[in-house]
């Protein structure tokens, strides 16, 4: 595996903080959570930017957002008790899917 796909694959972990961040700066109102919802997102970019040097974009950007969606669905259910459906559960698997085929036809 490159070094292109540690980096997407940390630029997806970045993601998941940077949206946790935003739930808690509650709309920028707090400054802490604010300085960390952009740092995370400025570095989350960063990786991102780096790994479509070598991935394909809409490859790379796919998997940024599904590792993304999954994580902040899955921390959205443990931190702040969002509902966990049957249905809820299997889009989120169906997008886990969709990641690995993604990663498996990547050029």
């Amino acid at each position: 595996m490159s070094i292109a796909w540690v980096y997407l694959f940390a630029a997806g972990l970045l993601e998941i903080c940077w949206v946790l961040g935003m739930k808690y700066s509650q709309g920028f109102t707090k400054l802490g959570p604010s300085v960390f919802t952009i740092i995370t997102l400025s570095f989350s970019m960063y990786l991102l930017a780096k790994s479509v040097s070598v991935i394909p974009v809409g490859t790379a950007y796919g998997i940024w957002v599904g590792i993304g969606a999954i994580g902040a669905a899955a921390m959205g259910i443990f931190l702040f008790h969002e509902p966990v459906t049957p249905f809820r559960l299997i889009f989120l698997g169906m997008l886990f899917v969709a990641i690995i085929g993604l990663k498996l036809t990547a050029a």
